[in-house]
């Protein structure tokens, strides 16, 4: 792993240690919701992506045939991992939100500390390792 690459790793859980610590300011502080909207919108969203990053680079986007843009796969894959990191950040907010809510103890401060904490464990946990994209089998021969 070179240090760019865990630099890369760590910026999700630096974000929720940084949105911790903005607690600190003031509650009307623009400061302090900036921070906690940006890691609630992607922070634990882009640590949990990362761990199937590899996975997801096996299968390449294909542009459509009429169209020759040779950049098309790239900005698509960008496109496709960015909206996972998001969609992956609200469904683990919404998660943690409901377990606290049911066990009556929900309060934003806790929401925002386990999920601070699930991104630091994402970020520490290998990744997965990407596999072969399986044959494809002729039509009518047996699987």
């Amino acid at each position: 792993m070179t240090p760019q690459d865990l630099v890369v790793r760590m910026l999700p859980p630096f974000g929720g240690w940084l949105a911790l610590a903005s607690l600190a300011l003031p509650g009307g502080s623009p400061l302090r919701g900036t921070a906690v909207a940006v890691f609630l919108a992607a922070g634990p969203g882009a640590a949990l992506a990362g761990l199937c990053g590899p996975a997801l680079r096996v299968r390449p986007a294909r542009g459509p045939v009429e169209g020759r843009d040779p950049g098309f796969a790239h900005r698509s894959d960008q496109l496709e991992r960015l909206m996972l990191a998001v969609f992956l950040s609200v469904g683990a907010v919404m998660l943690v939100a409901t377990v606290l809510i049911a066990t009556h103890t929900f309060s934003g401060q806790r929401v925002l500390l386990a999920l601070t904490l699930l991104t630091t464990l994402a970020a520490f946990c290998p990744r997965l390792r990407a596999s072969p994209p399986m044959p494809r089998t002729r039509k009518g021969s047996a699987p």
